[in-house]
């Protein structure tokens, strides 16, 4: 996810590395934490790899600071990872919520809709966090009152998401 957030934010526009990290954090940081250990190697491995480039600029005070920015080849990496999301970057949120912010850098719609519609498939499969051995537990049949709040929060999530994902879509209600 950091190599997409990096990718992502560039493709926006070129920054400097501590304006990148403040937008990561921005993005993620309600999750996890970033440190510049993970961070900044980040970046060395991408530019070594030609995915970005580092170029020195004079910054306001006229001290130099390297800028970083997306190279061609980021560019279609970072399509390609967009484009081909599943597995847990579809089924867990925060992975998903981070392939949502960069998706609008797909220049085509039907991919970005078979993404979404990727998301939408996963919500719309029946679930539950917890279980009487294989079968799946509903909300009334939970004693506990911070389960069953688990499972007020979820459903009302679901059902907000799937709307807006069938709108995106332009699917009929459900």
């Amino acid at each position: 996810m950091l190599t997409l957030m990096i990718l992502g934010f560039l493709a926006e526009e070129p920054m400097h590395g501590y304006e990148l990290r403040k937008r990561i954090i921005g993005l993620s940081g309600y999750s996890r934490t970033l440190s510049d250990g993970s961070l900044y190697p980040a970046i060395k491995r991408l530019n070594s790899e030609g995915l970005l480039t580092r170029h020195r600029v004079g910054g306001k005070t006229g001290v130099t600071r390297q800028e970083l920015r997306i190279t061609d080849a980021g560019r279609r990496f970072l399509h390609g990872r967009l484009r081909d999301a599943e597995g847990t970057d579809i089924t867990d949120i925060t992975r998903f919520m981070t392939i949502l912010a960069f998706l609008s850098q797909l220049p085509d719609p039907q991919e970005r809709n078979t993404v979404l519609r990727r998301r939408l498939e996963f919500l719309e499969a029946p679930r539950s966090f917890f279980f009487d051995g294989d079968r799946p537990l509903r909300e009334s049949e939970l004693d506990d009152v911070y389960r069953r709040g688990m499972m007020t929060i979820a459903r009302a999530q679901n059902l907000s998401e799937r709307a807006w994902l069938r709108q995106m879509l332009g699917l009929p209600e459900a």
